[in-house]
């Protein structure tokens, strides 16, 4: 357990910091399912709309090192390879 002054303070900034990414992770994570459950249900305007809406958070949350661009690159690649596979 932390002792000195210092390491309270780290401590606890350490918990709100880990509390936000997790609630960030979580939104994420929701954007993406949804997505897949546009794709899964056919209907490709939706898909459209709420891949637009994920890679913004995707986006985002790379830029602030919760995940790693190369991962957020691969889900949009991902998703919208299968967006694009609706069409046809």
């Amino acid at each position: 357990m932390a002792n000195s002054p210092q390491a309270k303070k780290r401590a606890r900034q350490a918990e709100t910091r880990r509390s936000h990414n997790a609630s960030l992770r979580s939104m994420v994570r929701t954007y993406l399912k949804k997505v897949i459950a546009a794709i899964e249900s056919g209907d490709q305007e939706a898909a459209k709309a709420a891949y637009v809406t994920a890679v913004s958070a995707l986006d985002r949350t790379a830029d602030k090192g919760l995940y790693h661009k190369n991962k957020a690159a691969r889900h949009k690649s991902r998703l919208n390879a299968r967006i694009k596979a609706m069409a046809a």
